[in-house]
């Protein structure tokens, strides 16, 4: 199961991680946000371990999803180093997210 993250606890975790770390923006009633969770659920079980994958409610949590300015759901962001990297295409397919996070 893909972990939850709150604006709280979302630094700490990130920066902790020690590897990069993938979060997917999310709401309640977003249909493509279903889809994607459950490609990203896949995605957790394929790369085992090498990253760490987190969902963030933005209906519960302002702060994070505001200072990246995400204006529509959903939204993958990539962490390297505790920092962010980029923003990885919204929708996908397990094997295309994959290709864009060139995880060794």
């Amino acid at each position: 199961m893909i972990r939850a993250v709150t604006d709280q606890e979302f630094e700490q975790v990130v920066e902790q991680a020690g590897m990069p770390v993938l979060v997917e923006f999310w709401q309640p009633g977003c249909g493509g946000c279903r889809a994607l969770l459950k490609e990203l659920e896949w995605l957790q079980a394929e790369t085992d371990g090498s990253l760490l994958i987190l969902t963030m409610n933005v209906q519960e949590n302002f702060q994070i999803p505001a200072d990246l300015e995400v204006s529509s759901l959903p939204a993958l962001t990539l962490y390297r180093n505790g920092h962010f990297d980029r923003f990885i295409g919204g929708l996908g397919k397990k094997d295309e997210i994959l290709k864009q996070l060139a995880l060794p």
